[in-house]
């Protein structure tokens, strides 16, 4: 019940982002189903249809992307102070996401088979003069188990991913790393555990190049000279509170200003290249089959590149002497890069095959059916809303940064152009890799 209460009480916004789930649930059902009626109309050719079967990958993939991106932006779910006190933690909050996703799934696919049952003539006759009844083993009949088996397959995966990702986490940080010195000032932690008087018997410690001047290095002896001229005994005068100097908080760790850069770039770019090596051997012995794991080598090295490309793109529009619009946009890219960078390699995966398609379109390649169309739209569209749905969550995640900038004094049309900026610089360098990596894909199949 809160489930469909939160559900009903959304913005638009979002029961439009939950109605684009449905409505690429029941493209992806449909396309499973039409995949069934294949089988029943010819069950000679069982390998076609465990091809047609196997293509229902890329749309299932797409919705269940889709479906894992608006579960994260629904501000329904989002933990917020207070809930847990009324028995909404990030458990029962993760919940709540998981079952909406499910009734959005569930009542796509259910569409899905009012529509397959109508354009096979089950309800009330064979519309649109008996087209599809090829297509769909019209006069047949349907086995019910399979049916429900292929129309399960989408909302379970897809509620699986969401709970998955949406899993409560430890919210406390690690702690800081504790710098130990062990005998002789030897920096991590000694082998064994010391003996009593094991100082007392070498005498007094001298401190070492990266511990002097502090208190850890002044504590091993009290007669000990601090690095920065004043003796142990003194160090251990100074008081943190009631605490004595030896005995306060360890120095953090200083930070590493590479955490931010995405590592994915050589194994997308390696994985890139094993696509396309792939694609070429395509007009061999099993050409759909090289085709498909060609695309899929391609796509998952360019999600795994997307963010490394994105952030590169955040680098190059800071080069040189920015002004305040080049390095707001920059900068922002740079924070929004493992966000943004993922869906952008999907989209870039999804443009490429479409334009390596388009261009096979008029050579060996057979002409588009319904089915083909179908997928396409499920693909790009799913993909496309991904695209936009992560770049509503890079803008939640911003709003903070953006209301800091407005106090302190940034005009919006600043802010307005370098959003603009950053939109139009993704483009600008992903554009041409999509055309490079369609036009080699092409090419080993027009020859």
């Amino acid at each position: 019940m809160l489930a469909l209460r939160l559900t009903r009480a959304a913005r638009p916004a979002v029961q439009l982002r939950r109605l684009l789930v449905a409505a690429a649930s029941a493209g992806t059902g449909l396309l499973l189903l039409s995949s069934l009626g294949h089988a029943l109309a010819h069950p000679e050719a069982a390998d076609a249809a465990a091809l047609r079967l196997a293509w229902c990958a890329a749309p299932l993939a797409a919705t269940v992307y889709l479906a894992l991106a608006v579960a994260r932006t629904d501000p329904g779910t989002r933990p917020r102070p207070g809930l847990s006190a009324v028995g909404l933690g990030p458990a029962r909050l993760m919940a709540v996401s998981v079952l909406t996703t499910a009734l959005s799934c569930s009542l796509g696919s259910l569409l899905a088979l009012l529509f397959f049952l109508h354009l096979r003539g089950d309800l009330t006759g064979l519309p649109f003069d008996g087209a599809a009844a090829g297509l769909l083993a019209a006069g047949l009949p349907l086995p019910v188990p399979a049916a429900v088996t292929l129309l399960t397959v989408l909302p379970v995966t897809a509620t699986a991913a969401v709970a998955v990702a949406l899993r409560p986490r430890d919210p406390r940080p690690p702690g800081p790393a504790v710098r130990r010195f062990g005998r002789f000032g030897a920096l991590g932690g000694p082998a064994g555990p010391e003996t009593f008087g094991a100082y007392g018997r070498f005498g007094i410690r001298l401190p070492s190049a990266t511990g002097a001047g502090r208190g850890g290095a002044a504590g091993g002896n009290r007669g000990a000279t601090a690095g920065d001229g004043r003796t142990a005994t003194a160090a251990l005068l100074e008081t943190d509170g009631d605490r004595p100097a030896p005995e306060s908080a360890p120095e953090p760790p200083a930070p590493d200003t590479r955490a931010g850069t995405p590592a994915g770039l050589p194994w997308g770019v390696a994985l890139v290249t094993a696509g396309l090596a792939a694609q070429a051997y395509a007009g061999r012995s099993a050409p759909a089959l090289a085709v498909l794991l060609g695309w899929l080598l391609t796509g998952v090295g360019l999600v795994l590149a997307g963010p490394g490309l994105t952030h590169l793109c955040g680098r190059l529009l800071q080069a040189g002497r920015p002004g305040a619009l080049r390095l707001l946009a920059g900068r922002g890219l740079m924070a929004e890069a493992a966000r943004i960078g993922r869906p952008l390699g999907v989209l870039c995966t999804v443009a490429s095959a479409g334009c390596a398609l388009t261009a096979l379109s008029g050579g060996p390649a057979p002409a588009f059916g319904p089915l083909s169309t179908l997928g396409a739209l499920v693909v790009g569209g799913a993909t496309l809303a991904t695209l936009l749905t992560a770049a509503v969550e890079s803008r939640q995640y911003r709003a903070g940064t953006t209301a800091a900038l407005l106090r302190l004094g940034a005009r919006p049309a600043l802010l307005r152009g370098a959003a603009a900026l950053r939109a139009a610089a993704l483009p600008a360098l992903f554009g041409p890799l999509v055309l490079a990596i369609a036009a080699l894909s092409a090419l080993p199949l027009s020859r």
